[in-house]
């Protein structure tokens, strides 16, 4: 039986599997393409949020399944996409909202190595051990979406944010290799590369840091959850099937190319 998504039936039927559910864009995005008709798989390494984020949406009476997951381990996340295929049979869409800044407002030099590794670690091991883990059953079914959110991080460096900025350019390297190794296979895989966005990973950001990155954004403000997440809805959908290898912009107008 041909159970790959159609274009118009929404995300019905569909299993999307959330890493970093519990807050910021991930919960956000758990919330919107849950009410769209999607089974929500939501992975965090923080176990009571999470298990509050999925407890809001069973409340509203949608699917929803929680998953402890350490998105850096190998292992850990071999077994959450086991125990999702084992629940609900496959899994049509990836997103990954994994991350964090590390040390900011410091040069370069005085960025600890440990730091550095611990924010590669998470942004962007995380994101290849997960697609990794996603890509053999999408093959099996010709049918795929994988989103990594980036940032404009990524695409311009930030200054005094050297680990995250390096992670998050990694992460697009990744994502351009990755969509052309499976461009006729059926599945997309892109990145989304917001500029700062109202999420609690950056009200834990010094003031200063946030106050120079938004003076940057031609709009004047921060970007909201629901623009991330009404975005990322079209990105994962049946209809979104001729891009891959893209890094979306969601910036305010900070990147134009």
């Amino acid at each position: 039986m041909n159970t790959t998504p159609t274009r118009g039936a929404g995300f019905q039927g569909q299993v999307v599997v959330i890493a970093g559910a519990a807050t910021g864009i991930g919960s956000s995005a758990a919330q919107l393409l849950s009410s769209l008709g999607a089974f929500v798989v939501a992975l965090d390494v923080d176990r009571k949020k999470l298990e509050d984020s999925v407890a809001a949406l069973k409340d509203r009476g949608v699917g929803a399944l929680a998953l402890h997951c350490d998105c850096t381990d190998q292992a850990s996340v071999s077994t959450a996409i086991e125990q999702a295929v084992a629940a609900r049979g496959h899994v049509d869409v990836l997103l990954n909202c994994v991350g964090i800044t590390g040390i900011t407002g410091v040069p370069a030099h005085d960025v600890p190595v440990d730091d550095f590794d611990r924010v590669v670690a998470v942004n962007l091991r995380s994101a290849f051990l997960l697609s990794q883990s996603v890509l053999p059953g999408m093959l099996a079914r010709s049918y795929g979406r994988i989103l990594h959110v980036s940032s404009i991080a990524g695409k311009e460096g930030n200054p005094g944010m050297v680990s995250y900025s390096a992670s998050k350019a990694g992460l697009i390297g990744m994502v351009k290799s990755m969509a052309k190794d499976y461009a006729t296979s059926g599945i997309t895989i892109n990145a989304l590369a917001p500029a700062v966005i109202l999420t609690p990973l950056v009200e834990a950001m010094p003031a200063a840091q946030v106050a120079l990155n938004t003076s940057k954004i031609p709009m004047g403000r921060l970007g909201t959850l629901d623009e991330v997440s009404d975005l990322i809805a079209w990105i994962v959908s049946p209809q979104a099937s001729f891009t891959t290898g893209f890094t979306f912009d969601l910036s305010g107008g900070r990147a134009t190319y």
